[in-house]
């Protein structure tokens, strides 16, 4: 009967002798993912079988990126089994896809090999052909050698010099074109030799840095472990971004809010993630573990210089000195627009969308991506969904008649309580139709927030001058007066009762020699809307086809020897 798993914890008591200790390779995989807004951590799982003894488990694969003081080795055992040290270091390996590297080099070096022999056989028939013309011009200067003893000025009987001549000038031409094409080919062959030799210095296995990790065992007995290793990676990131669907009803049916929570995973660690579980975590382990720290700043006074002779140097000026402020990070996210999905037949069900598992906790949110994902480390973001929520909104008008007399369709609604909804793009979409692309900021869990949906069509706006007129009063004109009076009127063709918000503005005074009063029938429901000093709104219901008016103004006084400006 197999023992059951002990868990082997770091034993850092225990030293394990370096020299006594036998190397284990373990090869290992990855298993899971956790996924930070920046870097995650990556597990990496080996099983190796181990004898009686000291061992070192060598874990290589890790990428270069693992930050060193990040790595963490835990263990489980079929018996007794003490981690005595966790050493790592960073070493250059072949690439991983060295063997079919290997192949095809194996490939282009026969190739090479037969082209210089080839190259050879040529070579030697230049030589032969050389060896040819050389004896042929020999036999081209017998004619004008002189003649042995015995036999001057006379030639050998049945000797034709002319013919023979010919005869050697025709065979030195055929042998010099014979050894002009095998150069030729030669030359045709050195750029075929070349050309392969580059091809394999690029399907050499390059060299990539990578960690390994080594750890020093001591095991009672024969036994099967599993290592984990864990570590983390800077080079990788995830992004929210969101879904709103709006179904706005109607008079018999109450409006709806679908809400998909959706993300994007990229990394470019070095190492890829090929089928393992992936969790994303809202926890950032890099923003900063303390507060920072504060400077004095001090203030002085600063004394008069005082008269000294010229040659007597000056002493300097105290100056106010302040420590910098530290600036807050800012959770940046790409926008990333999720496209309408396409229309089904309607004998054909939808596919069910796997959603992620929230687990929540008073410092981070984590989502389990259901099932195995892959994300390439080439930096191509992989976008998984997390999950879909259905909340009742609440809807109203918004309408800023003096820039714009459109009406403006909002959805307040409150965030899901089990996790935050952190800063991302939001596509929006209203009775199945994309009308644009909002942003969320950070809304905690159970928080309040709304929504644009674009232009209201059926909620009429005016805007009107009322009155505009400068003047002056007192006896002997003590001060001017710039009236202006604003009528709005608002009409809801909607089949149902709606809230509309209006807004508008007033000056703010900067001077208090300056006065503005509000004039106007209907005073405003809010001022100061937002902290924006001067900006005031109405808010009125309408019921269906109903309209009501809104008379508006602002007097400002100031003295009449002054002379006044608007601005921003």
């Amino acid at each position: 009967m197999i023992p059951r798993m002990i868990p082997v914890f770091a034993a850092l008591l225990v030293a394990v002798p370096a020299a006594d200790a036998a190397e284990v390779p373990g090869r290992s995989s990855i298993t899971a993912v956790t996924v930070f807004p920046s870097g995650a951590e990556v597990v990496r799982k080996a099983v190796v079988k181990l004898e009686p003894g000291q061992h070192a488990v060598v874990l290589g694969g890790l990428p270069a990126q693992a930050v060193p003081g990040s790595i963490r080795v835990e263990a489980e055992s079929t018996a007794k089994l003490e981690i005595g040290s966790v050493d790592s270091r960073r070493l250059f390996v072949p690439r991983s896809d060295a063997e079919a590297a290997g192949t095809a080099q194996r490939q282009m070096e026969l190739q090479i090999e037969r082209l210089n022999d080839r190259k050879l056989a040529i070579e030697n028939d230049i030589e032969a052909g050389e060896t040819q013309r050389a004896l042929l011009r020999n036999l081209s200067n017998l004619p004008s050698r002189p003649a042995p003893s015995g036999a001057q000025g006379t030639g050998a009987p049945g000797e034709d010099w002319p013919g023979v001549l010919n005869l050697i000038g025709s065979s030195m031409t055929d042998i010099g074109r014979s050894i002009l094409e095998s150069r030729v080919r030669i030359r045709e062959i050195d750029r075929e030799i070349a050309e392969l030799e580059n091809k394999r210095a690029e399907l050499s296995p390059e060299q990539e840095e990578r960690t390994e990790v080594k750890v020093f065992v001591s095991a009672d007995a024969a036994q099967e472990a599993t290592f984990l290793v864990r570590y983390q990676v800077p080079s990788a990131s995830w992004q929210p971004f969101y879904d709103a669907r709006l179904s706005t009803g109607s008079k018999a049916a109450v409006p709806k809010l679908e809400l998909i929570r959706r993300a994007a995973i990229s990394q470019t660690t070095g190492e890829p993630w090929t089928d393992v579980e992936v969790t994303l975590s809202t926890s950032r382990p890099k923003a900063g573990s303390t507060a920072p720290d504060l400077q004095p700043i001090t203030v002085d006074v600063v004394e008069p210089v005082q008269a000294r002779p010229v040659s007597a140097p000056v002493a300097p000026v105290g100056q106010i000195s302040a420590a910098p402020e530290p600036m807050a990070e800012v959770a940046a996210a790409d926008e990333a627009a999720h496209p309408k999905s396409a229309r089904r037949a309607i004998q054909m069900a939808p596919a069910r969308v796997q959603e992620a598992v929230v687990e929540s906790s008073p410092f981070q949110a984590l989502y389990r991506v259901p099932g195995a994902v892959t994300v390439a480390d080439t930096g191509e973001a992989k976008r998984v969904q997390l999950s879909r929520q259905e909340i009742g909104p609440t809807l109203s008008i918004k309408t800023v008649p003096k820039l714009d007399d459109r009406a403006y369709l909002y959805a307040k609604f409150k965030s899901p309580a089990q996790a935050p909804l952190l800063p991302g793009s939001v596509s929006l979409f209203r009775d199945g139709t994309f009308v644009g692309t909002g942003r969320l900021p950070l809304v905690a869990g159970g928080e309040e927030r709304e929504l644009g949906f674009g232009t209201d069509d059926l909620v009429r706006v005016r805007h009107a001058i009322a009155e505009e007129t400068r003047g002056e009063t007192g006896l002997i004109s003590s001060s001017r007066t710039d009236v202006r009076q604003y009528k709005i009127t608002v009409k809801n063709l909607h089949e149902r009762a709606i809230d509309v918000t209006v807004l508008d503005q007033m000056p703010a005074v900067k001077n208090e020699a300056i006065t503005v009063d509000l004039v106007g029938r209907t005073p405003p429901t809010k001022r100061d809307v937002d902290d924006k000093r001067g900006v005031v709104a109405w808010d009125v219901s309408l019921a269906p086809d109903e309209e009501k008016s809104i008379d508006f103004g602002y007097k400002v006084t100031w003295p009449a020897a002054k002379q006044i400006r608007y601005g921003r």
